[in-house]
């Protein structure tokens, strides 16, 4: 009479050591990694405080339109024109609530284009 052996109750591997080497992974990545670069967007914004001269140049940037001293305008380079005695004159930029900021760039980029070289932005 052959009697089987007894049954082994079968273990459940360890997780464990799985655990400790993916936090090792992690934390070799977060290390090694780099989690971001400083975008500079670069505009003609003007940096130190100067004197303002001449008529308003107040430019209102809002989500569909732009305006010139409260005058809604579509050529805003012909509506600045009139109101510039040099292209180093200081212009004024606002953007309105829901104006996105690549809106406000986007006109930014116009009036560089157009020379205009001191521009400040205001809440």
């Amino acid at each position: 009479m052959q009697f089987a052996p007894p049954a082994r109750v079968r273990r459940k591997p360890s997780l464990t050591p799985m655990i400790d080497v993916v936090f090792l992974l992690l934390v070799f990545f977060m290390l090694a990694s780099r989690f971001g670069l400083d975008a500079v967007v670069p505009l003609p914004l003007a940096v130190q405080g100067g004197s303002y001269e001449g008529p308003p140049r107040l430019i209102d940037v809002s989500p569909d339109a732009v305006s010139v001293n409260g005058r809604p305008t579509s050529d805003l380079v012909a509506a600045i024109a009139p109101l510039m005695e040099q292209p180093t004159d200081m212009l004024i930029l606002r953007g309105s609530d829901g104006a996105s900021l690549q809106r406000i760039v986007d006109v930014t980029e116009v009036l560089e284009k157009a020379g205009f070289t001191s521009i400040v932005l205001v809440e």
